[in-house]
């Protein structure tokens, strides 16, 4: 039996190292639990996705992602002071968290809290990653079919 190799509509279960260009490790699932992701519903930035398609378990990879196909450049905005209490009550908001805010119109914007000092809190519209090139390490440790239900719910059971 050929392996599986990954496509659309596949759970792919896989380690990463994620460093940046100075080889500072910025994330890993190393001492973890492995990542899984359906591929191609957009869970992984652009530039790694399309790395992955075709690979079987047992494969590893190091690929270069540019900002353009990870997080997107800096928009150059800058963070912006909210008070503390225009977030939800009873939510401890803390550097590097991600939150969604619907505006008048029902569009879906996301920020990122950068830094919390006492009642004021720094959000910026820009991914902490935008601006960076993403240096991967991956091993692809499983590969198989999405269930119906996994696809209908958007993620791995």
């Amino acid at each position: 039996m050929a392996a599986t190799k990954i496509a659309e509509n596949q759970v792919v279960t896989l380690h990463y190292t994620l460093r940046n260009d100075a080889g500072e490790v910025i994330d890993t699932s190393e001492g973890e639990e492995p990542l899984a992701v359906i591929y191609g519903l957009g869970d992984l930035v652009p530039g790694l996705e399309r790395a992955l398609l075709g690979l079987s378990v047992g494969e590893h990879l190091d690929v270069v992602v540019s900002p353009e196909d990870g997080y997107g450049e800096r928009s150059g905005e800058g963070g912006k002071a909210v008070p503390r209490d225009a977030f939800p009550e009873g939510v401890t908001v803390e550097e590097g968290m991600c939150f969604d805010v619907e505006d008048d119109e029902g569009d879906v914007q996301t920020f990122w809290v950068s830094e919390v000092d006492g009642d004021k809190v720094i959000i910026d519209l820009d991914h902490p990653l935008a601006g960076e090139t993403l240096h991967f390490s991956i091993d692809i440790i499983a590969v198989r079919d999405a269930s119906p239900e996994e696809l209908d719910h958007g993620h791995v059971h």
